[in-house]
């Protein structure tokens, strides 16, 4: 490179990407934003990690005493990015998985073992591991005719994020075994119909209504909410919960029937299963 090649001019800082997650704190309620709207808030390694490591920076603040998980964009959260997920299923299968308990472990147990309340804001789709973060929170706000899902058999996959837990625990058995055999989406309504426990308010008031109820809790009995979440986990043995889940999806995520709905799904095809 030559020297007449250099400018003299002062350079404009490089643009930064914006944050995977935000964080807000204010009048004790900290608001975790996922941030990246663009991809749906679909979970690469960037967003599950800064998701991971902001809900443990909130749980351990003694200044924050309710917390609300929200998005930005038109979704709250698709799942896992199938993209990246491809990618490093060509690259190591082997350890693909131990993104359940690197990532999406912590992020649930975080949301249900913390000693303070969890609102899920759900304004926008939440399938998958969206649909499991909203289901660890204590309470949901959802968007009136927002769509929800579990979707995992519909790539050959079933539980993570807690859902084997969760979802029998809010719908019933039966259902959850119906939700994981025969996908489909369902509206926030149905889920409430069926024993999710939310409410609904208009698309756009999401956010607002959640933090209301979150400054409502944050000025309550903090260490008496904290002994309520304790006591209903009692007996729960949420790790296990956990490593089965992990073990489990590690064998799911092995299969033909894996690999080939992910392909045929980044194709926009329809998956054909083998059952190998």
């Amino acid at each position: 490179m030559s020297t007449e090649s250099l400018s003299t001019e002062p350079q404009s800082p490089e643009p930064q990407n914006p944050a995977a997650v935000l964080i807000e704190r204010e009048a004790g309620v900290a608001v975790v934003t996922l941030n990246v709207p663009e991809r749906r808030n679909a979970l690469t390694l960037a967003l599950k990690s800064a998701l991971r490591d902001a809900l443990a920076e909130v749980a351990d603040d003694g200044g924050v005493r309710a917390v609300v998980l929200a998005a930005n964009g038109p979704a709250f959260c698709v799942g896992q990015d199938l993209g990246e997920h491809a990618a490093k299923l060509a690259e190591d299968p082997d350890g693909v998985f131990s993104t359940v308990t690197e990532h999406y472990t912590p992020v649930v147990r975080s949301m249900m073992t913390m000693p303070k309340p969890v609102i899920a804001a759900v304004e926008g789709m939440a399938v998958g591991a969206g649909l499991g973060f909203a289901l660890a929170a204590d309470f949901r706000v959802f968007a009136s005719g927002v769509k929800l899902g579990a979707a995992f058999s519909g790539i050959g996959l079933t539980f993570d994020s807690g859902l084997s837990y969760t979802l029998p625990g809010a719908v019933g058995q039966a259902r959850a075994r119906e939700l994981m055999l025969f996908p489909r989406i369902f509206t926030a309504e149905e889920g409430i119909s069926w024993g999710i426990s939310g409410e609904t308010v208009e698309p756009g008031s999401v956010l607002a209504r959640a933090r209301e109820l979150a400054v409502q809790l944050a000025a309550g009995p903090t260490r008496a909410f904290a002994e309520t979440k304790a006591l209903l986990l009692n007996g729960v043995d949420l790790e296990a919960v956990f490593e089965a889940e992990a073990r489990a999806q590690t064998r799911a995520g092995q299969t033909e029937d894996h690999r080939n709905a992910v392909s045929a799904f980044l194709n926009r095809e329809k998956p054909v299963f083998t059952g190998a």
